[in-house]
């Protein structure tokens, strides 16, 4: 009986830790979105970082060489309007910290090749 009871114990004093850890709420949120951009892709995420947001936009195998015009906004005020070349690799990446609004956050993204029609974007609320 007192082996029953020490086994059923220890079963539960193993078995807290585990439904805390699954019922958790994450440190943080991230958020992504992908898509294409012309024969290259994209991806916006937008991961909680402190108080605010970490923004990035990563445009993936674009053209070598190419030049790209990428603004985001958050909720509706534009936080970025760059223009960048597109690596070796083709690879662009932009990153942004903006600071957390009251209520939702809502990060848009536009790109486009410059002196072409190809363009594509995303949004995500957080």
């Amino acid at each position: 009986m007192k082996k029953s009871i020490a086994t059923l114990s220890a079963t539960a004093l193993l078995a807290a830790p585990a439904a805390v850890a699954l019922t958790a709420a994450p440190a943080h949120a991230d958020v992504e979105r992908r898509g294409a951009c012309g024969s290259g892709t994209y991806e916006l995420s937008v991961d909680r970082e402190g108080r605010g947001h970490e923004v990035n936009v990563d445009l993936d195998n674009l053209r070598a060489g190419s030049t790209w015009r990428v603004k985001v906004w958050q909720d509706g005020k534009r936080v970025a309007n760059v223009v960048r070349t597109a690596e070796r690799d083709g690879d662009l990446d932009l990153e942004r910290y903006r600071p957390d609004t009251a209520g939702t956050d809502t990060f848009r993204f536009t790109a486009k090749r410059v002196g072409a029609s190809t363009r594509c974007g995303a949004s995500v609320t957080v």
